[in-house]
């Protein structure tokens, strides 16, 4: 069975991800290097994980996460979408399982908040991967450009942790922020975000928790 390090070391993903983000440097946007997807493919597979998902959806989840974002390289509309149909010949070409080639691009098809729907554990541990990324680190060169709500917002974030409470069903998401953005700030960009973090912790039969600065923002009756 085909594994993250094999696909890590594709080249042809390699090149994507380079020119997704290069591309979407030119327009202004976070990092969405391998730094990005480092972060997503690390978390997916650790959320399921700790829920006692079998091996292969953790691996096929840490797969998902590090590919997420190849159709950055063709355009930022629709980047999911485009993604899944880049990756079915490379995945394939790898040696990998036809069965693992569609859990992988259905998920990467659906991880956009504006037009995906979650359909699986692999696709649910994507999405609340990449809708969890928010930090400074994400920012580019180190220094934000204040006129940018982006910038400010992840600048802010000094620390991003997602943990999973397997006996209670809970994910949640820690921010602690400083005061050169703010949670409205945060939430006028994250909400579509956030509330697809909380249709894929159901998928999961979990909740969906987000802290900010020790404070419950979407507490909700269980």
């Amino acid at each position: 069975m085909v594994t993250l390090q094999e696909i890590k070391q594709s080249e042809s993903i390699k090149a994507l991800i380079r020119a997704g983000n290069r591309y979407l440097e030119a327009l202004g946007y976070t990092d969405h290097g391998p730094r990005h997807v480092s972060y997503v493919s690390r978390t997916a597979a650790g959320i399921l994980k700790s829920l006692g998902y079998s091996p292969r959806e953790v691996e096929l989840a840490a797969i998902a996460g590090w590919v997420h974002d190849v159709g950055n390289s063709v355009n930022r509309h629709n980047h999911g979408p485009l993604g899944a149909v880049l990756l079915m010949p490379i995945l394939k070409e790898e040696g990998m399982d036809m069965n693992d080639v569609m859990e992988i691009i259905t998920a990467v098809g659906n991880h956009e908040e504006q037009s995906g729907f979650i359909s699986s554990a692999v696709s649910a541990a994507l999405a609340l991967g990449d809708k969890s990324d928010a930090h400074k680190t994400r920012v580019r060169g180190g220094k934000p450009d204040p006129t940018d709500i982006h910038d400010r917002v992840n600048f802010s974030i000094q620390e991003s942790n997602v943990t999973v409470d397997r006996k209670n069903r809970i994910i949640r998401h820690e921010l602690v922020m400083d005061d050169t953005s703010s949670v409205m700030e945060y939430l006028q960009i994250y909400l579509s975000r956030i509330i697809m973090c909380e249709q894929a912790a159901e998928f999961l039969h979990c909740s969906f928790d987000l802290m900010i600065n020790g404070q419950s923002i979407n507490n909700r009756p269980r």
